[in-house]
């Protein structure tokens, strides 16, 4: 049986938990969730393991389990692993919710999410066919084949390029490991391993950068399409100068601040309503035992100047 923690209101301390620390993405997420304690006088704690590992994550939960947080918002790594210490956290009284990529729900109260899986999956697939012509070989780079969320998008993009663009072709799949330096070489080893490659969606935010950087250093740039989900920050170069046509995102700074703005919800008792407006985020979507945070954003040449994150 769970244990009752009882805890004063505005006086909380919250504690999350990204994939990885140190990469942009979970940096402006982390803005985000430190700007929602200073408005919303709460503690909010910020530690991600220096590469995307389950484990890693799991040693981070048990110290915060030690130091007794009111909640936990983890991004997992891995779904089903992280269940034995989440569940740990919630024996002693800790609230878990997740963000970014869920585990199993029976681990966590609730999941925030950033888009609907499915829209997202099919519209990065739409923005890759459009700029392919619609066929020819492509290559996807993912961070992890075991982050929900990472899978269910990739299997989202595969059902609408088999569904929808049959002239098109899948030849490999890539875990990047959410590394950039490793993602730059997986990209490299794509371009010459598939000499005929006219495209690389990358599903996690350090695959574009990396593949618009590698077709420009073997001189393919605008001869193999670069998309998928990255900052505006990383791939602003890279889309003015035509090594990537189209990005898309979310704000991840929103994402932070509407993980520590829910907690707060959460821990004191409050109900979520579908399209209930949160400050500094907008109207949210709820889905089940799931938040849906807001639409996808498509950055090109043209509009990237406007966004800074």
């Amino acid at each position: 049986m769970q244990k009752q923690k009882i805890s004063r209101k505005e006086d909380y301390t919250i504690a999350i938990v990204p994939k990885v620390s140190g990469i942009p993405y979970f940096n402006a997420v982390k803005e985000g969730a430190i700007e929602a304690g200073a408005d919303l006088n709460l503690n909010v704690l910020f530690e991600g393991p220096p590469i995307a590992d389950w484990k890693q994550q799991r040693n981070i939960i048990e110290d915060f389990i030690q130091r007794d947080v009111d909640l936990i918002a983890v991004s997992a790594n891995d779904p089903e692993r992280l269940g034995p210490i989440l569940q740990k956290a919630r024996e002693k009284g800790i609230k878990v919710i997740t963000w970014d990529s869920d585990t199993d729900p029976k681990y966590r109260e609730l999941f925030i999410n950033m888009v609907d899986p499915e829209n997202l999956g099919r519209h990065l697939m739409d923005n890759l066919a459009s700029q392919m012509g619609e066929k020819g070989e492509y290559a996807i780079l993912t961070g992890s084949h075991a982050a929900a969320n990472l899978s269910e998008w990739m299997n989202y993009i595969i059902e609408q390029q088999e569904e929808v663009y049959p002239k098109m072709t899948l030849v490999e799949v890539v875990e990047t490991e959410d590394n950039p330096q490793k993602s730059y070489l997986d990209a490299e080893k794509l371009l010459k391993t598939y000499p005929d490659l006219k495209g690389i969606l990358g599903s996690s935010s350090v695959g574009p950068p990396a593949a618009a950087q590698a077709v420009q250093d073997v001189g393919k740039a605008g001869r193999v399409t670069i998309t998928g989900l990255s900052t505006p920050n990383l791939m602003r170069t890279y889309l003015k100068n035509g090594s990537s046509q189209m990005i898309t995102l979310w704000s991840p700074k929103k994402l932070g601040y509407l993980t520590v703005s829910l907690a707060k919800e959460l821990l004191n008792g409050d109900k979520l309503k579908d399209g209930q407006h949160i400050a500094k985020v907008g109207n949210i979507k709820i889905k089940g035992d799931s938040v849906i945070m807001g639409l996808p954003i498509d950055f090109t040449r043209e509009n990237i100047d406007q966004y800074d994150f």
